[in-house]
């Protein structure tokens, strides 16, 4: 993991915060019944000791309970024997206007989880794409308000960054990403505010091009440190102003209050065995109304 000092951008907080607010959300997340780590397709991942299945599931399900009575819907893709990494549900598909981009993973031990995403999305929805590129979906693709960040270097190819362009119409800025610790985009940075384009991020996650590209286009951004990075601390969910933090994070936690956040922290360690955490198990799905019913 590397290290680096960097200046910190000037944020407003306390009361020169902006009013956060928060918007309802429908996410897909999927039990980790089958959770294990049986191989290792990232530094994270240490095959061998046990995995607590009991531990991961009641981690998880406070996560589901968490959501729900903040007032998002959680719907439930079924686990498959055989798919231990199944629960990392936000690497399935991307779906932004109701468009549902299916995934195409990077490595043969994951491959299969692809279409039980798209099979999940196709009785939801009449535009399920199939990917011609490699993308693992919302680990490398981060939504804006009116663009889309997406990160390349370890899974995602860039060229599943044009085909998202295609499918949404939305510019998408290219990311790439140096560190193996930090392998996909969802645990290098975290958008905070969608309609403010608000974000957090791990500088020395990025080559020093998009580091300046970051520091351009968003200033006000929130700096992690390195002990924030170390438990994975940018693998947040946010709706507006609540903000899922992995437990550990207490500099970042820092920052989101002083921004006017209501971080939550959340521990998932067991689950942090496979190298995922908040974000890794919760699968945005957008849709093209502002319809929403609680679950």
């Amino acid at each position: 993991m590397t290290s680096t000092v960097l200046a910190r951008p000037t944020v407003l907080t306390g009361p020169d915060a902006p009013v956060r607010r928060a918007s309802p959300r429908t996410y897909l997340m999927c039990p980790p019944t089958w959770f294990d780590v049986s191989y290792a397709i990232n530094p994270w991942m240490r095959p061998g000791p046990p995995v607590d299945g009991a531990l991961a599931l009641a981690q998880w399900s406070a996560l589901v309970e968490s959501y729900r009575a903040a007032g998002h819907r959680v719907d439930l893709l079924e686990p498959v024997p055989g798919l231990p990494d199944m629960v990392f549900a936000a690497n399935g598909a991307t779906v932004i206007d109701g468009q549902v981009l299916q995934a195409r993973f990077a490595t043969p031990e994951r491959a299969a989880e692809a279409a039980h995403h798209g099979a999940w999305h196709a009785t939801r929805s009449s535009s399920v794409t199939l990917p011609d590129a490699v993308n693992e979906a919302e680990g490398d693709y981060a939504v804006l308000a009116d663009r889309i960040l997406a990160g390349y270097g370890f899974r995602t190819s860039p060229a599943a960054h044009l085909e998202l362009a295609r499918l949404t119409g939305r510019p998408v800025i290219s990311l790439e990403l140096v560190d193996p610790y930090f392998y996909h985009l969802d645990v290098a940075l975290t958008v905070l505010d969608d309609t403010r384009d608000h974000l957090a991020y791990y500088p020395p996650a990025f080559s020093p091009a998009s580091q300046q590209l970051l520091a351009e286009l968003f200033p006000d951004a929130l700096i992690a440190d390195d002990a924030d990075a170390a438990c994975l601390g940018l693998n947040c969910v946010s709706d507006g102003r609540t903000v899922w933090v992995p437990a550990g994070a207490d500099h970042l936690v820092g920052l989101l209050t002083a921004a006017g956040y209501a971080p939550v922290e959340v521990d998932l360690s067991e689950l942090l065995r496979g190298g995922g955490s908040v974000k890794c198990c919760t699968q945005e799905i957008r849709l093209p109304t502002k319809g929403f019913a609680s679950c």
